[in-house]
């Protein structure tokens, strides 16, 4: 059952990649929303759930909330790392380095991974918690592909690319899915990796998509977008609950 419900991820993935293509025309909306989407995965979903799943603390702080941290903080050195070898090499000063698009997405590529895994397991728990967190995991799957193939494009990489790394977050919840009938997944070391994706994917939220949207086009439906994208993952959020 997980690896079916994981083909609909599959679908939901690649229907949020087409959109994001569909609307080059609007790229400060799509940007606007795929910001809002990702702040929205990240405060209300991967966070509560990896505090939820990695409890205990390390010196008084909660474990996934040191690696949300760590994973904000990583994202933004590598970013700087990119960024000085690329103008080191001639590249003029503020230029977008297509390393970190393909790395953002190749993040995404895991955090799909995850959900697929996270879905199976769930199953493994039982039918009731295997549909909420079916629900969940299909749905903002559309925001992953979408996110995915905007990051990619974002950064200056060839459509070419985007394509592959779409196609590659497709599979990726399908693949973990189908790993969980293999093994039973301790819930700790899901929690922790939530939380440093999380970390990372906020960094790149407000860092680099929100104000690459609202800077040229500070417009009142940019900011919508925005509000748009976070009530949408909220309403997702508590439909599965």
């Amino acid at each position: 059952m997980a690896v079916i419900v994981a083909l609909g991820a599959f679908l939901m993935t690649l229907a949020g990649g087409w959109t994001a293509q569909r609307v080059t025309d609007r790229r400060h909306l799509v940007l606007g929303l795929a910001g809002g989407l990702m702040l929205g995965v990240v405060g209300l979903d991967l966070l509560p759930e990896s505090l939820r799943a990695a409890g205990r603390e390390v010196f008084g702080v909660p474990l996934a909330l040191l690696l949300f941290v760590a994973g904000f903080l990583i994202a933004h050195v590598v970013e700087r790392l990119l960024a000085v070898r690329q103008a080191a090499h001639g590249a003029e000063n503020g230029g977008r380095v297509p390393e970190v698009g393909l790395t953002a997405a190749a993040a995404m590529v895991g955090h799909s991974f995850a959900d697929g895994v996270a879905l199976g397991a769930a199953f493994q728990v039982g039918g009731g918690m295997g549909v909420a967190v079916s629900l969940a995991v299909v749905t903002h799957d559309f925001a992953d592909g979408f996110n995915t193939y905007t990051l990619t494009r974002l950064y200056g990489n060839a459509r070419r690319k985007a394509v592959m790394m779409l196609f590659a977050d497709a599979v990726a919840p399908v693949l973990g899915a189908a790993s969980t009938l293999l093994f039973t997944l301790p819930e700790e070391p899901l929690g922790a990796y939530l939380g440093f994706f999380g970390g990372a994917l906020l960094y790149l939220a407000a860092a680099e998509i929100l104000p690459e949207a609202h800077h040229k086009h500070p417009a009142l439906s940019t900011l919508m977008c925005t509000v748009g994208g976070v009530a949408g993952i909220w309403l997702v959020v508590g439909l599965a609950d």
